[in-house]
């Protein structure tokens, strides 16, 4: 009623907030504020995201919603009147640990979008379609270039240092010791593709600018 006084039409249905390198869960704070949503709205839910954990193409991200210990007292399954199309991601050992199952549950996240709005969002950062023939000033190249193998022998370090500290070691004590750390390998991949990429398309745009200019 509030926002519809200030002309917006919208309803609010849950709120979201980032744990960065720590994984998707929600805390005991976390716990009070969405207790506090639900009850305003009983279908409210809670969207957390590691920004660190999160790499390009993969988003590391959950949403939850509180289990009430008085139907659990009862006997009803608190999922009974949430949407069960998709699959659940596999819980993590932190999330777990941090009440997941006890004192909340994770729900599917699902999105949708048209092919013009797939072509839009592809299409945010060129500003026309002449920006991926422009050449990168072979300085400014080769010092990105600098920095990447920098990043990617420090990663390469840090990997290295992870697989021998995880010797002998259980998955779930492996989980445990690497939470809020950020993934070496997963950043490895990532800094490899970058560094692949921009030099296929310099090069790609020397040969083209030889030929034709």
């Amino acid at each position: 009623d509030m926002l519809k006084q200030t002309g917006r039409p919208e309803m609010v249905v849950g709120w979201y907030h980032s744990h960065p390198g720590f994984g998707c869960w929600l805390s005991s704070t976390d716990i009070n504020t969405q207790a506090s949503f639900e009850q305003l709205n009983a279908r409210a839910v809670a969207l957390v995201i590691d920004p660190i954990q999160s790499v390009k193409g993969k988003v590391v991200i959950d949403c939850f919603r509180l289990i009430n210990p008085q139907l659990m007292m009862l006997g009803q399954e608190p999922r009974q009147t949430t949407s069960n199309i998709g699959h659940l991601q596999k819980p993590s050992i932190q999330a777990l640990i941090h009440g997941l199952t006890r004192h909340y549950y994770s729900i599917v996240i699902d999105y949708r979008k048209n092919e013009l709005e797939e072509q839009m969002l592809m299409n945010l950062h060129k500003r026309n379609w002449t920006t991926s023939l422009q050449l990168q000033k072979f300085q400014d190249h080769q010092q990105s270039n600098e920095k990447l193998m920098a990043k990617m022998l420090k990663l390469t370090k840090d990997y290295n240092e992870r697989v021998q500290q995880e010797e002998g070691k259980t998955s779930e004590e492996i989980l445990v010791d690497n939470v809020g750390k950020i993934d070496p390998k997963r950043h490895l991949e990532s800094s490899v593709a970058d560094l692949m990429s921009s030099n296929i398309i310099q090069c790609l745009g020397t040969m083209l600018d030889t030929v034709i200019f």
